[in-house]
């Protein structure tokens, strides 16, 4: 499987621009033979949402999304970020969509939306409420996505390893740094991404922005994690690039063969243990 991981800037509240940036990538990404191309967090908008006069939310219908989709020709699938107008228009979601051979397929929303320091996604989305793989591949694989803050919760990425992932797709905007002397983004992504691969024994695909809006400076460094938890590639940081990797599939079925650490998910005792829990006064 032949993936593009599309490392690029984008236009903040320029909606037609970044979507015509969005086109060009994946045309040129189909024409090396790619399956799939994955771009950024909010690379259809940008990231500062509240800063926009105007409300540039769409449906994953929307005209625009649609002829993205369909660029993406030869049956090759597209993630792309964008924020989510909701049907009767009282919510907005911090959205990746998932089209392959040019029709939506599956529209994750992003479930833990940061609101400190200047992180202020709560204010202007609403959070998400259900986390599931996807068919991709044309039905033969599954996938599953953790939109930036998501994947800074491990029990998501159980689940979707527990759902039949072989591939967990993470795009971000991954900002560096607004806690300097105690918080190194790319580390901390290194971290997380090379532990998922290592533990849930899957494929993990980091795709961080590039560019620059207000004091957010985003660092790239986009990445590809394998089963056994190396960094198989990666992009160059705080500049746009086209990092295409083929992976094998089937390394993730002989790791999980020789080292059985998913085999056993143990949900009923998960369950019994979270209704505890919650009877005892757990978040909701």
């Amino acid at each position: 499987m032949r993936i593009t991981l599309a490392q690029v800037d984008s236009r903040p509240g320029e909606l037609d621009a970044n979507v015509a940036r969005a086109e060009q990538v994946i045309a040129e990404a189909v024409s090396t033979g790619t399956d799939l191309v994955v771009f950024p967090e909010l690379s259809l908008s940008g990231y500062t949402i509240g800063d926009l006069k105007e409300d540039i939310s769409i449906p994953p219908d929307d005209e625009r999304m649609v002829k993205l989709a369909r660029t993406a020709t030869k049956g090759a699938g597209v993630l792309l970020g964008f924020p989510e107008a909701q049907a009767h228009g009282l919510h907005i979601y911090n959205s990746a969509a998932y089209y392959e051979d040019g029709l939506l397929v599956h529209v994750h929303r992003k479930l833990f939306l940061p609101n400190y320091a200047t992180f202020e996604e709560r204010k202007h989305f609403l959070p998400g409420q259900s986390s599931r793989a996807f068919p991709i591949m044309g039905g033969r694989h599954r996938a599953a996505t953790l939109i930036c803050n998501d994947a800074w919760q491990p029990q998501l990425a159980y689940v979707a390893t527990q759902d039949g992932a072989l591939i967990l797709l993470v795009p971000a905007c991954s900002a560096q740094s607004i806690f300097p002397e105690k918080y190194d983004s790319r580390s901390y992504w290194r971290g997380i991404t090379r532990f998922y691969g290592r533990m849930f024994q899957l494929y993990v695909v980091f795709v961080n922005r590039v560019g620059t809006e207000g004091s957010l400076r985003f660092w790239g460094g986009s990445h590809v994690v394998d089963p056994w938890g190396e960094v198989i590639a990666e992009a160059n940081e705080y500049q746009e690039q086209l990092l295409t990797v083929d992976i094998d599939l089937s390394q993730v079925r002989r790791r999980r063969r020789d080292i059985p650490l998913v085999r056993e998910g143990r949900l009923g005792l998960l369950r019994r243990e979270i209704d505890r829990l919650l009877e005892e006064g757990g978040d909701l």
